[in-house]
């Protein structure tokens, strides 16, 4: 699970069928301000989020397909939840 910010959105003039129904959205990894941020990546929403939400992310093959409950979904990451708020204490 990780932290990121949802960046934009992807448009596509074909959609696979495990994607149906479900947004891609670009996301930026969140991390602690002394570390360096890693890459984008996309991820499939299953929250309804939007630009500028911060979102979690299972981004791990088997979590994600049992999330969308289709063991053979070609897909790695997804948005399981909304966050509302952070706090981080050092």
């Amino acid at each position: 699970m990780i932290l990121a910010k949802v960046v934009g959105t992807v448009v596509t003039t074909i959609g696979h069928r495990d994607f149906k129904n479900r947004r891609l959205l670009v996301v930026q990894p969140l991390g602690l301000a002394q570390e360096a941020p890693d890459e984008d990546f996309i991820a499939l929403d299953n929250t309804q989020a939007g630009i500028g939400d911060t979102v979690l992310i299972n981004r791990e093959g088997n979590g994600a397909r049992q999330v969308l409950a289709n063991p053979d979904a070609c897909v790695i990451s997804v948005i399981v939840g909304i966050v509302d708020s952070v706090f981080i204490q050092h």
